[in-house]
């Protein structure tokens, strides 16, 4: 019986029976990925800072077009409105889809300045000042 336990042993150790192995072995633990936090509600002007990330956007390509002193101003304001309002990820995704969707939108119909560009800009720019002007009477800021 000795014998028969060393030639097994001989065996499993060269590997010729290997599946022999590995059957005694423990199978390995399932480890489940850690689910993420869920995000929080959005805030009840999220349509609107929507709105305006949008307006950003296009008034950047507009107003880069036209050769705008304040063309990096709009990136750099929304930088900023991400960096305050972009609390998750999820949430400056967001934010950040809907500045690059206002710009897509504006290059592909306007490909050179002309005065329905500038005009755009201008009813853009009156747009967005409105919005801001209600988000901040009404929520604060």
């Amino acid at each position: 019986m000795r014998r028969f336990a060393v030639c097994v042993l001989a065996l499993l150790v060269t590997g010729v029976l290997p599946g022999l192995a590995l059957a005694q072995q423990r199978p390995p633990a399932v480890v489940k990925p850690a689910e993420p936090a869920p995000e929080p509600p959005p805030p009840p002007y999220e349509p609107q800072l929507l709105k305006l990330s949008e307006i950003m956007g296009s008034l950047a390509y507009l107003r880069t077009l036209c050769a705008g002193k304040e063309a990096q101003d709009w990136r750099d304001r929304m930088a900023a409105l991400v960096q305050a309002e972009g609390r998750t990820p999820a949430r400056r995704e967001r934010l950040t889809a809907a500045y690059n969707r206002g710009f897509r939108a504006y290059s592909l119909t306007h490909r050179a300045c002309t005065e329905g560009s500038q005009e755009a800009s201008t009813r853009l720019a009156g747009e967005g000042e409105r919005l801001a002007r209600v988000l901040a009477s009404r929520y604060g800021g």
